[in-house]
């Protein structure tokens, strides 16, 4: 009686199994529950998108990725951050947005241990790493603990004469803390942390507002400024505003006359740094299609992608390709709905920083196109290309 019990449940089971997953595809066998969810899924084989957007004509698999992506064209963001009152066009760019307030990283690599905030990130570290070993972190080699416990070791030192804690046959000066790695000596361990970060590759400082992440904090707040508008540094002979002192310091030589770099060829005389570098640097690398050379094999092999017509950065969202990595980025915000730079005039905001630039003529006036025949400006290039001069 018992086994009649169990060869009924079983057969029923698998009666409910068959009824379940009745719907077949033709193509790849792959079952489904719903013929709605088979018709969806076979869209994928034959590449039909029979929902298409009367804005921009673009068309989708699906009726919902349809209404995600209209949300681009009117700017609804309906999923809002409790945090800090952002806004976003899909809740799982929410939940991604949310983690750089709670720290939160789901995402594990199995060789070293480092976490990641997105997937995406994770597979970036993990293609990396396909023929090296993954470089480790500060907390992998020494431990927090370890850390801390010397951080403080040093602080019972504050006020102290160096010499109280240090053997009386070492020199005062001598640097402490060495990397593990190159060997190079700190005098602080806040130093050397800092340093090792170039060898860890680790970023502890995120952006809040597009997630890029920075090894130094001064970096971090440096960047925060191309999403403000932010310019605290002012030349005090024309009134132009800079986000870094570097920059002041670089447009002041347009005032001065000062050309601190000099070529070592003809004597000649530069006020920036890159006019005498492009005359006489060495290039090494050269393109086996075209003998163009470039200073560095990064720049050599975005270079080759023109030949190759090699696309290596590929959208998660579209599967859309590019050959390189900032192309991707600009493109992907087609997608969130980012608009990272913000007029302060107006309040309107671009995914590029160049659309930024372009719009603050409309504030400023500037019409940086004149026309040599007869000296009508324009503030757009638009308008200068269908000008046409009878003079």
């Amino acid at each position: 009686m018992l086994q009649f019990f169990f060869f009924c449940s079983n057969k029923c089971s698998l009666e409910h199994k068959r009824l379940k997953d009745r719907f077949v595809c033709s193509y790849c066998s792959k079952r489904f529950r719903c013929f709605s969810q088979l018709t969806i899924h076979q869209r994928s084989h034959t590449g039909e998108k029979p929902y298409r957007c009367t804005l921009c004509g673009k068309r989708y698999f699906q009726k919902g990725h349809l209404y995600t992506h209209q949300r681009t064209h009117t700017g609804e963001k309906p999923y809002q951050c409790s945090l800090c009152g952002k806004g976003f066009i899909q809740k799982c760019t929410l939940d991604k947005h949310l983690r750089s307030h709670t720290g939160e990283k789901p995402y594990t690599c199995t060789k070293c241990g480092k976490g990641f905030m997105t997937k995406f990130n994770l597979n970036k570290h993990l293609s990396c790493q396909t023929y090296t070993e993954c470089q480790p972190t500060i907390d992998n080699v020494f431990g927090k603990e370890w850390c801390m416990n010397l951080w403080r070791h040093e602080e019972s030192h504050v006020g102290q004469k160096d010499d109280t804690h240090l053997d009386s046959s070492v020199n005062t000066e001598e640097k402490k803390f060495k990397c593990v790695f190159c060997g190079k000596t700190f005098e602080y361990l806040s130093h050397m942390t800092r340093h090792m970060r170039k060898h860890s590759g680790e970023k502890p400082y995120v952006c809040t507002v597009c997630g890029k992440r920075f090894a130094q904090k001064t970096y971090l707040t440096t960047h925060e400024r191309t999403h403000s508008g932010e310019r605290p540094y002012a030349c005090m002979e024309c009134g132009k505003s800079f986000s870094q002192k570097s920059s002041l310091n670089v447009h002041l030589r347009s005032h001065t006359g000062e050309k601190p770099y000099s070529c070592s060829h003809c004597g000649k005389s530069y006020a920036f740094k890159i006019a005498t570098g492009v005359l006489y640097k060495e290039k090494r690398f050269e393109c086996v299609f075209c003998r163009r050379t470039f200073n560095k094999l990064t720049y050599l092999k975005a270079h080759m992608r023109t030949h190759s017509g090699e696309k290596p950065f590929v959208c998660t969202v579209c599967g859309k390709r590019f050959a390189q990595k900032t192309y991707l980025r600009i493109h992907q915000r087609t997608h969130s709905g980012e608009r990272p730079y913000s007029c302060m005039e107006c309040g309107k905001s671009f995914a590029q920083k160049s659309s930024l630039n372009v719009h603050l003529r409309s504030h400023t006036g500037e019409k940086p196109y004149s026309c040599s025949e007869c000296g009508k400006s324009y503030a757009y290039k638009q308008g200068f290309n269908t000008h046409q001069c009878f003079g």
